[in-house]
Formats: structure tokens, sequence, C-alpha cells
């Protein structure tokens, strides 16, 4: 007899959750503070940074400078993306095996929507979302609950315990409590771990990808 899922939607991150675009997004913002800033700033002073939307970080390192960072960013970006971007193991197969079994399945994520969709392309991904929110739909982004609510809205369903958000920050994490959801961190973050536990309180964590298939499914 199928048993009835533990979730039954679950909104994931994208950047570092389930596609890893960690080595994209550390090149991207060390060639523009490179080039536009003259200096040389290491991964360590990058990754406290992921999950918040770009024009936050770039006013963060370039005070006063922050739209013309963000614009030199996204051109470097779009232009490496693709062969930038690679497959957490384990996660395509996850999934894959969620959509499967009935779970609804959204993107919440502090990139744009069209540059979502595009990695979600490139990752053999797009097929299994019914609803993407970009950081470009919402006038407040992550940790703030309204993307999540947006992706609800899209999904026809409520919040509540039965919808986990799935992340590799503090905002996405953030984003789920504050929209009355589930939390899980993803045990493959380049976040401190118990920093992002402190700051964020997840109700769950999850090692690796199976373990988000046994955690919705119930099993």
């Amino acid at each position: 007899m199928l048993t009835k899922p533990a979730f039954r939607v679950v909104l994931f991150d994208l950047d570092g959750t389930l596609i890893d675009t960690n080595h994209l997004i550390v090149t991207c913002f060390q060639h523009t503070f490179r080039e536009n800033l003259g200096r040389e700033v290491p991964a360590a002073e990058i990754f406290p940074h992921f999950g918040e939307p770009l024009p936050a970080t770039m006013d963060y390192f370039g005070p006063g400078r922050g739209q013309e960072l963000v614009d030199f960013y996204r051109t470097y970006n779009v232009a490496n993306h693709d062969r930038l971007i690679r497959q957490f193991p384990g996660v395509p197969e996850a999934v894959a095996e969620l959509h499967a079994a009935g779970v609804l399945l959204g993107i919440v994520t502090s990139k744009r929507s069209d540059m979502a969709r595009r990695g979600l392309r490139v990752s053999g991904l797009e097929q299994y979302f019914a609803a993407v929110v970009g950081m470009d739909e919402t006038t407040v982004h992550k940790p703030e609950a309204e993307p999540a609510l947006l992706a609800l809205q899209r999904l026809a369903v409520q919040p509540g315990p039965d919808v986990l958000m799935v992340g590799d920050s503090k905002y996405d994490i953030l984003c789920g409590h504050n929209a009355g959801l589930r939390t899980a961190a993803v045990g493959w973050t380049v976040q401190d771990r118990q920093t992002l536990d402190q700051e964020s309180r997840p109700h769950y964590w999850l090692e690796r990808p199976a373990d988000l298939v046994a955690l919705v499914l119930g099993r």
C-alpha cells in the first residue's frame, strides 16, 4: 500500500541547494571586485553572502557603486553560466523521485527568474518544477516570507507544516520560518554549519539527497 508523503509540497532554493553554482558565483564575484574595486576577495568572505539578493551584496562590498557592480556581475555571469555550473550528485535523482511520488515542487531563489529557469534547464531539472519565483517578482526578498508565499500561491497551496522549505543559507531557512513552513538545511552547504544552525535553526539537516527523499516521503 502506498503511504502518504509527510510533505505534500517542497520549496527549494536553487544555487548551492539544487545546482552547484558555488564555483560560478565565487568566480563572478571575484572577477567583479578585481576589475571594479581592485580588490582580491577570498571565497571565505563571499560565502556568508550566498542567498542574499545581489544588490545587497554589492552595496556591502562597494558602497555607492552597487548598481554598477550588479550590472558588471550579471554580464559576466550570463557569459559564463552554462560552462561553470555543476550538478550535485544524487540531487537530480531525488527531485525526480519526489516528482514521481506526486509531491509539488517549487523554486524560491534570490536570482532573477530568467536565470533561475536557465539553470534548471541546463541542469535537466526544469520539467519537475511547477512554480519558479525569482527576486524580480517580489517587492521584498528572502529572508522575508513573500517569495515563499508567492510560490505557494502559484501552486494553489496554503502555507503550513506540510510544506518544506529546503536551502543552504540562513536566508532560505528564515524565509521558510517567516512563511510558517517546516525547514531543512542541506549538508552540502558551503556555509559554516554551526553558524547557519545558530542563526536560522532549521527543523532538519539533510546530509545527502537521499535523506530528503526519506524525509518528504515519510520513510
